[in-house]
């Protein structure tokens, strides 16, 4: 009954498909800035890009929505809504696809591209025929990782939504404020098994990135 009553629930329907939207989003964009992020790591040592990849992943998620919304209202002037909510995920989230891909490339043997110039392929040809399919599962399952951490994320989005914007957990949080009541444990438990289904599937798309991620 309860989860039926979830189906007639506006609120709970409109946080929802605000949630999907943005993990799908800045799934995408954290995925091919991460991508793009690990290359360049993995071959060019750029001086102080590490710090700034990594460096959202190492802190606290308190202190990293503080910053941002202080960076969005007082520096970008940005009205607080999707947009923000989903360049904070973005931000956040471009580190684990960052370390996940990293990983992968760490183990491959680098005469593959060699080969690749040795027979007259260009920058983008060895990267499109060669790299890119070597590395393709980390690259999906970082993207399952960075969804499952905005489908799911609390903190951050707390201080980046603004008035007006909801996802499953904010409304979790409204709901139980008042009363902890049996549509809460369903929709709890929905949003626990995509999150495990996720995770589950991105282990078994890339499990030897994923142990080395770690």
């Amino acid at each position: 009954d309860w989860y039926r009553k979830l189906t007639g629930d506006a609120d709970m329907i409109a946080a929802a498909g605000n949630s999907l939207l943005i993990a799908v989003v800045s799934a995408a964009l954290a995925t091919v800035l991460g991508t793009l992020a690990a290359l360049a790591l993995h071959r060019y040592r750029i001086r102080g890009l590490a710090f700034l990849v990594f460096t959202p992943v190492a802190m606290p998620e308190i202190l990293l929505g503080v910053s941002l919304l202080v960076f969005f209202i007082q520096v970008l002037h940005l009205t607080l809504g999707l947009v923000s909510v989903i360049a904070a995920h973005v931000t956040f989230s471009i580190g684990f696809v960052a370390v996940v891909v990293r990983a992968r490339l760490a183990g491959m043997d680098e005469s593959i591209f060699e080969a690749a110039r040795d027979l007259g392929a260009s920058e983008w040809t060895s990267f499109r025929l060669v790299t890119l399919p070597l590395i393709l599962p980390s690259v999906v399952a970082g993207a399952l990782m960075a969804f499952t951490l905005s489908l799911d994320d609390f903190v951050i989005t707390f201080f980046t939504a603004g008035v007006g914007t909801s996802t499953l957990p904010l409304q979790i949080f409204t709901m139980i404020k008042v009363a902890v009541t049996p549509e809460v444990n369903a929709v709890s438990t929905l949003l626990m098994l995509v999150t495990l289904a996720v995770i589950v599937l991105a282990s078994c798309v890339a499990p030897d990135a994923l142990r080395a991620g770690r």
